[in-house]
């Protein structure tokens, strides 16, 4: 007859490995948080209203290869079916272009589509909590007019019944 600590450890492996498969998720919930965070730093220093535009050529280089850097790690972390991956991936492909404009454009253009693989992570991140985690940006709220249809069907239904009651 097994001991009850023998028993109580193979309960605790199974625990256990419920608990595993659990911070298996959380780890990589916390993944893509680290991830958009690193790459929204970067697109802030492109794309930031007070950041001004890279002045020589080995700014915009550097700011490039970062930019491609974030593209490639968010990619290991989402669908290889994303829309926006491969548009972000295509442009990181692409080469900087020579001139001063077409190349802050070309910068520009990298930062966006790498704000839209931050917006689609953080919609993952958001998805993969639970109801209770989530931002009131993802919970369901009433329409605008929803207090104003419910009050006339209301006064409607009073309407109704005030109509029907017999005259004396």
């Amino acid at each position: 007859m097994p001991s009850s600590s023998a028993a109580r450890r193979g309960r605790l492996s199974l625990t256990g490995l419920g608990t595993a498969l659990h911070g298996a998720a959380v780890r990589e919930t916390m993944r893509r948080r680290e991830e958009t965070v690193a790459a929204g730093e970067t697109i802030a220093l492109v794309l930031g209203d007070h950041s001004p535009l890279p002045e020589t050529a080995a700014d915009v280089e550097v700011l490039t290869l970062r930019l491609r850097g974030h593209i490639n790690r968010l990619g290991a972390v989402l669908p290889p079916t994303t829309p926006a991956l491969a548009h972000a991936q295509q442009l990181g492909s692409a080469p900087v272009p020579c001139g001063y404009v077409r190349s802050r454009v070309h910068l520009v253009r990298l930062a966006e589509a790498t704000q839209d693989l931050v917006s689609t992570a953080q919609d993952l991140t958001e998805r993969s909590l639970p109801w209770w985690r989530r931002s009131m940006r993802q919970r369901w709220r009433p329409r605008r007019h929803a207090g104003r249809v419910a009050v006339f069907a209301v006064a409607l239904l009073l309407l109704a019944i005030a109509a029907s009651v017999p005259r004396e």
